[in-house]
């Protein structure tokens, strides 16, 4: 029977490369995963309760004095979503699309992203 020793520096870069791959993983996965969720549905009452379109154009200013035009899910905090594509996941609607175009109430814009 053989007592093969491991360096303690073997395991711990071992420990290490490991770490640092399951992050990776995670968003490589979340990527695939989110070009293949369903879009939600503004009626669905989540989303009207957020007041989610997935026009910006056609927030109603009087019932979301918050919005601005140029605030687009694809500059908000909350989208997953791709740069550059025409819907993407969001963190407020799980499991659930958004189209790039679209807004809610919970907008926030993105650091570094600007209306337009």
């Amino acid at each position: 029977m053989s007592h093969d020793k491991i360096s303690r520096r073997s395991l711990l870069q071992g420990a290490l490369i490991g770490l640092a791959a399951a992050p990776a993983s995670a968003l490589l996965a979340r990527d695939a995963f989110a070009a293949d969720l369903p879009l939600i549905d503004p009626a669905d009452a989540q989303a009207k309760a957020l007041g989610y379109v997935h026009d910006a154009t056609k927030v109603d200013a009087k019932a979301n004095p918050n919005y601005k035009a140029g605030q687009l899910c694809a500059n908000c905090i909350q989208y997953t979503g791709k740069e550059g594509a025409a819907e993407g996941g969001c963190n407020i609607f799980p499991g659930k699309g958004v189209k790039a175009t679209g807004w809610c109430k919970v907008y926030v814009i993105k650091p570094g992203a600007t209306l337009g």
